[in-house]
């Protein structure tokens, strides 16, 4: 399972500064890792997890494969793309096809760099955001002639979520039974989608990412990470400890991409598993509330029908005992069935039959 995320934003925001930064993750990703996929308009990028390289010391293996979030970078938007302006159609096909958009505002002060209208991020967000909502109307409004030959309950919702758009709000923020949000998952409808946002700030901004961040998310009232793309393409460049020195300097413990994939991969309900063995250590990425034959199909297709057990324990067991040998003489290992949840940083070993 990977998350996918689409990159949207007006022109001159910092999108496509932002997306080679994320490029440049991925290439350190894929020299490590040679299942990295790359395309010029596809980053695949790791999520921050320190626990792998704590896993690989004790197991003694040099292969560690994070989990990812792959990042989409969409056309850019201009205003009327609800009509078909400039690459409108195929910037809103694009994001159908995500399952979290990232939207790119912009804060940073550029005399070169014209701004597309907007004079603030959330001015950036209220564009995007129309014309999402506008294509949701279009996509209701043909539904309501089909639903004038369904059930009247249909046809009552189908109004009630026209009049909610119409009114300029997305349809997340419309209350659902679910057998309502089941109808409405089918129409596929833009403002379903979970939303975070980066602003992009100017270098010297930095020390006010916190102060920046809470202002914007408390307007928008989505998840919101500040970051400097430009920063950011610089550090992408530089090796970890070079990185790091250079992030320290700044007064950053941590780099605003990291942040936004961590918190990407957060947003959509996943966490991860982990599994440490010779040949590798990996973390695999479930749905919170999996079953362990899930779990275990995510690995290999076969796995989930062929589950027998799960070898289990807590990543803070596996590293305090060294190892599954050290697990199982402190009692600390368990055998869980096909009712088990998974819980986030389990490390597991799953037992399969033939």
């Amino acid at each position: 399972m990977s998350l996918s995320v689409g990159i949207v934003g007006l022109p001159n925001v910092g999108k496509s500064t932002l997306f080679n930064a994320l490029l440049g993750k991925q290439q350190a990703l894929a020299a490590n890792y040679p299942f990295a996929t790359v395309e010029p308009n596809v980053g695949v990028v790791p999520v921050p997890d320190e626990r792998l390289e704590k896993l690989a010391k004790v197991v003694g293996t040099e292969r560690i494969v994070p989990a990812t979030v792959t990042f989409n970078d969409i056309a850019g938007l201009v205003k009327g793309a609800a009509e078909g302006e400039g690459l409108g159609n195929k910037f809103l096909a694009n994001i159908r096809e995500v399952d979290l958009v990232c939207h790119v505002l912009r804060a940073f002060e550029d005399g070169d760099v014209v701004r597309a209208g907007a004079v603030s991020p959330e001015d950036d967000y209220a564009v995007v955001e129309a014309e999402l909502i506008m294509k949701d109307l279009e996509t209701v409004e043909r539904q309501l002639s089909v639903a004038r030959k369904q059930t009247v309950e249909i046809r009552g919702w189908a109004e009630v979520l026209f009049n909610h758009l119409n009114e300029g709000k997305p349809a997340r923020l419309l209350k659902m039974s679910d057998k309502q949000r089941e109808w409405v998952r089918e129409m596929f409808l833009l403002t379903m989608k979970d939303e975070v946002a980066v602003v992009n700030i100017g270098e010297n901004q930095m020390d006010k990412v916190a102060e920046i961040e809470a202002e914007v998310e408390a307007k928008l009232k989505i998840p919101v990470v500040a970051l400097s793309a430009r920063v950011e393409a610089e550090v992408a460049e530089l090796g970890r400890e070079e990185a790091r020195l250079y992030l320290a300097e700044l007064g950053i413990s941590q780099s605003g991409l990291d942040r936004l994939v961590s918190l990407a991969y957060g947003k959509l309900n996943l966490i991860s598993f982990l599994t440490a063995g010779e040949k590798e250590v990996r973390a695999w990425t479930i749905e919170r509330g999996s079953k362990a034959p899930e779990a275990a199909g995510v690995i290999h297709s076969d796995f989930e029908k062929k589950f027998i057990k799960a070898k289990v324990c807590s990543y803070d067991d596996f590293i305090e005992y060294q190892g599954w040998k050290g697990v199982a003489e402190e009692g600390k290992m368990r055998m869980e069935g096909r009712e088990y949840e998974m819980k986030e940083g389990d490390v597991v070993e799953f037992m399969i039959g033939q």
